[in-house]
């Protein structure tokens, strides 16, 4: 029936369009514009279609690439393909080669088979395809000196006269880097290479730097930082974790205009030595000494004489991979809003904003004057700093300074989590405009905007992309600031759609993957935390090893990446097996979980009403969920075997559940939030049962006075569950309640980002148990993927992933005027706007070109539904169905669109 109403659809959109000139657009590479170092032999290319008609889809494309230059060597040319493939369309030319560039452009026909013109141009650079790409060694230091101060590498080295065509540097290093070449910074990335399972594999960066060169004399200059290769890392005091000595791997291929090459390669010739960084740990901040400072030590004619040899470092032996992600880079710019001299008489700087970067500072003072610059999230009940919350954390850099004047002073191999900071060794107050706070996150894409007529929410919404921001660096960590900053699989499969809805996330979460498939046993079990710094007794928690089999099905669904799928299918797998072998006739009731994490406990319970949920009820229908998911995969994957073996399961899994968890009257034996809205999120109930479990959901939700007391697992769905079976209205006052436990408190208490405590700041201004209190934790605001998809109604369509089909249903509701939101898909701009005009709806909709949406009207009847002024009834350009559940379906095609409708 489906199939047979889009075929119909296309028709009708084939035989209503009037052809117009269209435009190609966003040409990306793997997801990325122009990428230098590529190593995947058939890298994916993607295009956007712009168009002011409606109705556009593309019928066929073709695509040209040439290696070199625009011009040059025709390595693949497709022909026409009869495809409306406009995402993620794979590479399927002649063999390529290292370290080459590669240009590429595309040409499409729409609907009615007219040609557009062909796009412009892009490239991407390919990476390392075999080993003996590289040429260079690793080297490192001879002798560390006491402090382990970041070493400082050089080389220098003649060109001659030659004309430079093109030069490309190929860097990485054990711990982090920063490269320089005659003084100049190569790339506007930090804390590269970024963090990876390093025991497994180390990612190498790409640049183009012939800018940087010229005839004659160059040198190269690298500075090394601990990084997350030997900090501190984790909660339990370790260090060197994955190796005790620094190393660098560096080398720069130059091609002549002549045709020749030339290497610059890291060896036994370069020279090393230190400067100010004296110290740099990730949780305690750095040292820089101003008195230690080298002038031009990358520069060509700097005095090296005095420098130490470097030392050959053993190779590494494990896999060296391009970086497939977006690198950390310096986005937003906050300057401080207000100076504080706190009770007890602290110099403080509040910068208005909870965030995650470092401060660049101007100092003027004497020669040894040390300034200290500590870093918090809050200021305590009486208005003074607070760190505890960071426990052994420092969180703090320090500057000695030189006596010369005005010194600028900023870290380069650490970052902090903060609103406010503390500065101590000033002999007088400090002056605001000297302080500049730098946001530092993967440059993801920022895809996403929601607003509505009401400001809490408003704010919410900041929150929540702020929280987003300051812990997707790199890695998607719990939180920024304390001994931790971990890669939890939890708080990542918690809220991953939501992610999805704000920034641009499939290359972030595709590097992660891979890193989670690398850490995960042999047995199947998957690691609270990746990369794993917790060892090998830290795996296996229901809800937490799950990120295998929730985050690969999601990026099927959001963003179309078959890849990622099908690389992640056998770890998937492995999860399912893990979880088998540890059940009993289908029921897994074993083992070590988290269980519903930070779920509402009062301080005083004398009458039960903590929120505890049966660990093992939430094993078993996660244990479902990702056979769910498996099963899933294996049906888009082809693997029809695997798909029987695992719908056989999931039904004996889900009759365990019954026998050991449901009475006959259809009551869980967990009464909490958590254990309805899981057992009816994920189908663990027959259809007889489900509306009376969701009812005694809502009465539970009642019961609390319509607050919520759902923890880490349990919270995400929470909405989406009563809003799925018509309680739309208590989803409503769950958002919008004030009070603790809700998302709204902490907004009402001042939060800027979301917490991981439902009441880390008590009502009286005090704090929760400091031993787990982050003020920057986005579990949490998984609220945002029912704030899009609710109250604005965008929604992918699992049967057309990656929004090739778009269904658009809004719920207003809870007093909201008006609400909007639009999402960057890989197709276009996808908006969705409402406002309410007299007892008229008004929807305002664009539907990006070579997409289609389905879009679910509240009326009784279509004879309610104008369009541009117009009634819908009869018009040629929509496909209207019949009435299902109270909503008049309409399918449209791309364009823009004003519906009117009585709601």
């Amino acid at each position: 029936m489906i199939a047979r109403f889009y075929l119909s659809f296309l028709l009708l959109l084939s035989s209503t369009v009037v052809f117009s000139q269209i435009s190609l657009s966003r040409l990306q590479t793997e997801g990325l514009t122009n990428p230098l170092g590529v190593d995947h032999p058939q890298p994916r290319f993607s295009w956007q279609i712009n168009s002011t008609q409606r109705g556009v889809m593309q019928s066929a494309y073709e695509i040209e690439v040439r290696q070199s230059s625009p011009k040059g060597k025709m390595v693949w040319q497709s022909k026409k393909q009869v495809s409306d493939s406009s995402v993620l369309v794979t590479y399927k030319g002649q063999a390529l080669e290292s370290g080459q560039d590669y240009y590429w452009r595309v040409r499409i026909w729409d609907q009615q088979n007219k040609t557009s013109n062909w796009s412009n141009w892009v490239f991407w650079h390919t990476g390392a395809f075999q080993a003996d790409f590289w040429k260079a060694k690793w080297i490192g230091v001879a002798a560390e000196e006491e402090g382990r101060p970041s070493p400082i590498l050089r080389k220098a080295f003649n060109l001659g006269k030659k004309k430079i065509k093109s030069a490309y540097a190929y860097i990485t290093s054990l711990g982090m880097y920063e490269a320089q070449l005659n003084g100049q910074r190569l790339g506007d990335a930090y804390l590269s290479p970024g963090w990876t399972s390093y025991d497994k594999r180390l990612q190498y960066q790409v640049y183009e730097v012939s800018r940087y060169l010229q005839s004659g004399d160059n040198a190269a200059g690298v500075s090394l930082g601990n990084g997350w290769y030997r900090s501190y890392i984790g909660f339990a005091g370790q260090k060197d974790f994955y190796g005790k000595e620094l190393a660098l791997l560096f080398q720069l291929k130059i091609t002549y205009t002549d045709g020749s090459s030339e290497w610059i390669l890291s060896d036994e010739n370069w020279k090393s030595s230190t400067a100010e960084i004296r110290s740099s740990e990730i949780y305690h901040g750095e040292t820089i000494d101003a008195n230690k400072m080298k002038p031009g030590w990358a520069s060509p004619k700097f005095n090296d004489q005095d420098w130490a040899a470097v030392k050959i470092m053993p190779a590494y032996s494990k896999a060296l991979v391009a970086t497939q992600n977006e690198p950390i880079r310096k986005r937003e710019v906050l300057q401080p809003i207000n100076f504080i001299r706190t009770p007890k008489g602290e110099k403080v700087l509040d910068f208005g904003q909870n965030m995650v970067g470092w401060v660049k500072l101007k100092l003027n003072g004497n020669k040894g004057d040390t300034i200290t610059v500590l870093h918090a999230e809050v200021l305590d009940k009486q208005g003074n700093f607070y760190t505890e919350n960071l426990r052994s954390a420092k969180q703090q850099n320090q500057f000695i300074l030189s006596g010369k004047g005005d010194e600028i002073f900023e870290p380069h191999f650490t970052f902090q989590g903060f609103r406010y900071i503390k500065i101590e060794g000033l002999k007088a107050d400090p002056n605001p405009a000297d302080y500049t706070a730098y946001v530092l996150y993967s440059d993801m894409e920022k895809t996403g905007e929601f607003e509505t007529s009401n400001a809490l929410i408003n704010q919410l919404q900041k929150n929540i992309q702020w929280g987003q921001r300051g812990n997707f660096l790199d890695v998607p960590t719990d939180c920024p600031q304390r001994d931790e900053r971990l890669g939890w699989t939890g708080d990542a499969q918690a809220f991953y759609r939501t992610a999805t809805f704000n920034f641009g996330v499939r290359s972030f979460f595709a590097k992660w993957l891979k890193d989670l498939a690398l850490d995960q046993q042999a047995n199947g079990a998957v690691p609270f935390v990746i990369p794993n710094v917790l060892g090998d007794g830290a795996v296996a928690s229901t809800g937490w090893a799950d990120a295998a089999t929730i985050i690969p099905w999601q990026q099927w669904v959001v963003y179309g990446d078959k890849r990622t799928l099908s690389e992640q299918y056998p770890s998937m797998q492995a999860w399912i097996g893990y979880m088998q072998s540890k059940s009993s006739n289908y029921l897994w009731n074993t083992g070590f979980h988290f269980g519903d994490w930070l779920f509402y406990r009062p301080d005083d319970d004398t009458d039960g009403r903590a929120a505890i949920t049966d660990k093992y009820l939430i094993a078993q229908c996660f244990f479902a969920y990702s056979t769910q998911l498996t099963l899933n995969a294996a049906e888009v994957l082809g693997k029809i075997a695997d798909a029987d073996k695992y719908r056989s399961l999931l039904a004996e899994i889900k009759k365990a559940f019954l026998k050991e968890y449901v009475t006959p009257g259809g009551r869980l034996v967990s009464s909490s939030q958590t254990a309805y809205v899981l057992a009816l999120q994920f189908d663990m109930l027959p259809e007889s049962m489900r509306q009376q479990a969701a009812d005694r959901l809502a009465e539970n939700v009642k019961s609390y006075n319509n607050h919520l007391t759902t923890g880490f697992l349990g919270a995400p769905y929470l909405c989406k569950v009563l809003s799925q079976f018509g309680h739309e209205d208590l989803a409503y006052s769950l958002l919008l309640q004030e009070t603790y436990p809700s998302w709204l408190y902490p907004v009402k208490m001042g939060a800027t980002t979301i917490w991981e405590r439902w009441d880390g700041q008590k009502p009286d201004s005090s704090f929760q148990n400091a031993g787990m209190n982050s003020f920057n934790h986005y579990a949490y605001g998984a609220i945002g993927e029912w704030m899009y998809q609710h109250i604005t109604g965008i929604h992918a369509d699992p049967q057309q992933p990656g929004f090739k089909s778009v269904i658009i249903r809004p719920a207003p509701g809870g007093g909201l005027t008006h609400a909007k939101a639009s999402l960057q898909t890989s197709y276009g701009k996808l908006e969705s706007g409402w406002k309410k005009e007299g007892d008229l709806l008004v929807l305002d909709l664009t539907i990006p070109a070579n997409t289609n949406a389905t879009v679910y009207f509240k009326t009784g009847t279509a004879e309610n539904i104008r369009e541009g002024g117009s009634p819908v009834l009869g018009r040629a350009d929509f496909e209207l169905g019949g009435l299902v559940q109270g909503h008049i379906p309409l399918r449209l095609g791309s364009g823009t669109y004003r519906f009117e409708y009585k709601n």
